[in-house]
Protein backbone atom coordinates (compact mmCIF):
# COMPACT_ATOMS: atom_id res chain seq x y z
CA UNK A 1 0.00 0.00 0.00
CA UNK A 2 2.54 1.95 1.20
CA UNK A 3 4.71 1.46 -2.79
CA UNK A 4 1.21 2.31 -4.33
CA UNK A 5 0.74 5.64 -2.24
CA UNK A 6 3.89 6.64 -3.32
CA UNK A 7 3.89 5.67 -7.20
CA UNK A 8 0.65 8.00 -7.06
CA UNK A 9 1.81 10.84 -5.70
CA UNK A 10 4.47 10.80 -8.25
CA UNK A 11 2.52 10.09 -10.80
CA UNK A 12 0.05 12.69 -10.18
CA UNK A 13 3.06 15.77 -8.90
CA UNK A 14 4.71 15.16 -12.28
CA UNK A 15 5.60 18.74 -13.79
CA UNK A 16 3.10 20.39 -16.35
CA UNK A 17 3.82 20.68 -20.19
CA UNK A 18 4.17 16.77 -21.18
CA UNK A 19 0.77 17.70 -23.23
CA UNK A 20 2.96 18.65 -25.90
CA UNK A 21 5.17 16.26 -25.47
CA UNK A 22 4.98 13.50 -29.04
CA UNK A 23 5.34 9.43 -28.94
CA UNK A 24 5.22 7.51 -31.56
CA UNK A 25 4.63 3.79 -32.35
CA UNK A 26 4.72 2.26 -35.99
CA UNK A 27 3.16 5.00 -38.24
CA UNK A 28 0.82 6.81 -35.38
CA UNK A 29 1.65 9.78 -33.86
CA UNK A 30 -0.01 10.94 -30.76
CA UNK A 31 0.46 14.26 -29.13
CA UNK A 32 -1.37 17.01 -27.04
CA UNK A 33 -2.53 14.79 -24.42
CA UNK A 34 -4.73 16.50 -21.74
CA UNK A 35 -7.56 16.58 -19.81
CA UNK A 36 -9.90 18.95 -17.44
CA UNK A 37 -9.66 19.27 -13.90
CA UNK A 38 -12.54 17.63 -12.14
CA UNK A 39 -14.30 18.53 -9.13
CA UNK A 40 -13.78 16.06 -6.86
CA UNK A 41 -13.15 11.90 -7.29
CA UNK A 42 -16.79 11.04 -7.44
CA UNK A 43 -17.29 13.05 -10.97
CA UNK A 44 -15.92 11.68 -14.44
CA UNK A 45 -12.92 12.77 -15.98
CA UNK A 46 -12.42 13.15 -19.91
CA UNK A 47 -8.37 12.49 -21.81
CA UNK A 48 -7.92 14.66 -25.37
CA UNK A 49 -5.18 13.75 -27.81
CA UNK A 50 -4.53 13.83 -31.51
CA UNK A 51 -3.44 10.88 -33.57
CA UNK A 52 -1.84 11.50 -36.71
CA UNK A 53 -1.57 7.74 -38.96
CA UNK A 54 1.12 8.76 -41.57
CA UNK A 55 0.82 4.87 -42.99
CA UNK A 56 -0.49 3.83 -45.46
CA UNK A 57 -2.84 1.39 -43.78
CA UNK A 58 -5.89 2.32 -41.76
CA UNK A 59 -5.98 1.59 -38.03
CA UNK A 60 -8.02 2.16 -35.05
CA UNK A 61 -7.97 2.98 -31.21
CA UNK A 62 -9.32 -0.09 -29.48
CA UNK A 63 -8.88 1.21 -25.70
CA UNK A 64 -7.27 2.65 -23.06
CA UNK A 65 -6.03 2.51 -19.76
CA UNK A 66 -5.04 4.37 -16.91
CA UNK A 67 -3.79 3.91 -13.28
CA UNK A 68 -6.02 7.20 -12.51
CA UNK A 69 -9.77 5.84 -13.09
CA UNK A 70 -10.91 2.42 -12.43
CA UNK A 71 -13.17 2.81 -15.39
CA UNK A 72 -11.73 4.02 -18.41
CA UNK A 73 -13.78 3.81 -21.80
CA UNK A 74 -13.82 5.40 -25.32
CA UNK A 75 -17.12 7.80 -26.18
CA UNK A 76 -18.49 9.63 -28.72
CA UNK A 77 -20.62 12.62 -28.44
CA UNK A 78 -23.68 12.64 -30.64
CA UNK A 79 -26.42 15.24 -30.90
CA UNK A 80 -29.72 14.11 -32.34
CA UNK A 81 -32.36 16.48 -32.33
CA UNK A 82 -30.96 18.97 -30.57
CA UNK A 83 -30.16 16.37 -27.28
CA UNK A 84 -26.63 15.26 -27.37
CA UNK A 85 -25.48 11.61 -25.82
CA UNK A 86 -22.21 10.45 -24.89
CA UNK A 87 -22.44 6.46 -26.37
CA UNK A 88 -19.46 4.21 -26.17
CA UNK A 89 -17.25 3.91 -28.99
CA UNK A 90 -15.85 -0.10 -29.28
CA UNK A 91 -12.92 1.62 -31.19
CA UNK A 92 -12.05 5.24 -32.78
CA UNK A 93 -11.11 4.82 -36.59
CA UNK A 94 -7.47 6.59 -37.36
CA UNK A 95 -7.65 6.24 -41.09
CA UNK A 96 -4.18 6.14 -43.38
CA UNK A 97 -2.68 9.41 -44.17
CA UNK A 98 -5.16 11.41 -41.75
CA UNK A 99 -5.41 12.71 -37.77
CA UNK A 100 -8.29 11.96 -35.65
CA UNK A 101 -8.77 14.12 -32.68
CA UNK A 102 -10.56 13.34 -29.12
CA UNK A 103 -11.84 16.50 -28.28
CA UNK A 104 -14.50 18.16 -26.45
CA UNK A 105 -18.12 17.51 -28.52
CA UNK A 106 -16.59 14.39 -30.41
CA UNK A 107 -14.63 11.49 -29.47
CA UNK A 108 -13.10 11.16 -26.01
CA UNK A 109 -11.74 8.90 -23.77
CA UNK A 110 -14.23 8.90 -20.18
CA UNK A 111 -12.68 8.28 -17.27
CA UNK A 112 -15.17 6.94 -14.64
CA UNK A 113 -14.32 5.52 -11.34
CA UNK A 114 -11.70 8.13 -10.80
CA UNK A 115 -9.03 7.25 -7.92
CA UNK A 116 -9.02 10.82 -6.57
CA UNK A 117 -9.70 14.31 -8.22
CA UNK A 118 -7.77 15.77 -11.50
CA UNK A 119 -6.43 19.23 -10.17
CA UNK A 120 -5.11 21.29 -12.85
CA UNK A 121 -1.05 20.82 -13.05
CA UNK A 122 -1.06 17.57 -12.09
CA UNK A 123 -0.24 14.99 -14.56
CA UNK A 124 -1.02 10.77 -15.41
CA UNK A 125 -0.07 7.75 -17.81
CA UNK A 126 -3.07 6.57 -19.93
CA UNK A 127 -1.76 3.58 -22.50
CA UNK A 128 -3.81 3.81 -25.51
CA UNK A 129 -4.19 0.13 -27.43
CA UNK A 130 -4.20 0.49 -31.46
CA UNK A 131 -6.13 -2.48 -33.04
CA UNK A 132 -2.81 -2.87 -35.47
CA UNK A 133 0.16 -0.70 -34.06
CA UNK A 134 -0.55 -2.09 -30.28
CA UNK A 135 0.37 0.40 -27.34
CA UNK A 136 1.91 3.19 -26.24
CA UNK A 137 1.94 5.32 -23.34
CA UNK A 138 1.71 8.75 -23.01
CA UNK A 139 1.41 11.94 -20.74
CA UNK A 140 -1.59 13.30 -19.60
CA UNK A 141 -1.70 17.24 -18.51
CA UNK A 142 -4.55 18.23 -16.42
CA UNK A 143 -5.72 21.41 -17.32
CA UNK A 144 -8.37 24.35 -16.12
CA UNK A 145 -12.24 23.49 -15.95
CA UNK A 146 -12.11 26.01 -18.84
CA UNK A 147 -9.56 25.10 -20.55
CA UNK A 148 -9.79 24.06 -24.59
CA UNK A 149 -6.64 22.39 -25.29
CA UNK A 150 -2.86 22.76 -24.79
CA UNK A 151 -0.98 25.98 -25.18
CA UNK A 152 1.58 24.11 -27.11
CA UNK A 153 3.99 26.64 -29.87
CA UNK A 154 3.47 23.78 -32.44
CA UNK A 155 -0.37 22.81 -32.06
CA UNK A 156 -2.20 22.64 -35.00
CA UNK A 157 0.38 22.34 -37.16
Amino acid sequence: MKHFLLAAALIFSAPAAMACETATIGDLTVEHAWSKATIGAGRPGVFYVEITNTGSTDDALVGIATPAAGMPMLHETVVQDGIASMPHAMSIPVPAGQSVQLSPGGYHGMLMGLTTALKEGDSFPVTLTFEKAGEVTVNVDVLSLRAEGPDCADAGQ
